[in-house]
């Protein structure tokens, strides 16, 4: 196996939700902003989970980096199993936080 698509993929899951979590963390401690009403950071966590779901961009942009007009094989493998990873952590992850929350655990 080829080392791009693990990067795609390590990028999906691990890059956007410690990007988007993290950004969102600091912006709330930091006062520049608040959660909403009925936000918890484990539901922001789960949240920025599901942004990893992204098979548009990471099409075109695996198209224009690796190969050309379309993406290889490899490529879509690494997205696909990306998206369907970061999709699997985010409903894990909102299940358990609703679940518990609720007191239906």
């Amino acid at each position: 196996m080829h080392s791009a698509p693990v990067g795609i993929a390590l990028g999906l899951v691990v890059g956007k939700q410690l990007g988007i979590f993290s950004l969102c963390f600091l912006a709330v401690k930091s006062g520049i902003t608040s959660l909403p009403k009925g936000m918890t950071f484990p539901r922001l966590y789960g949240t920025a989970a599901l942004c990893g779901i992204g098979f548009t961009m990471s099409l075109f942009i695996g198209g224009l980096a690796f190969s050309g007009a379309a993406p290889d094989f490899d490529e879509r493998i690494g997205i696909i199993s990306g998206s369907i990873l970061s999709g699997v952590i985010g409903y894990i992850v909102l299940r358990r936080s609703l679940a518990s929350e609720s007191g239906t655990e």
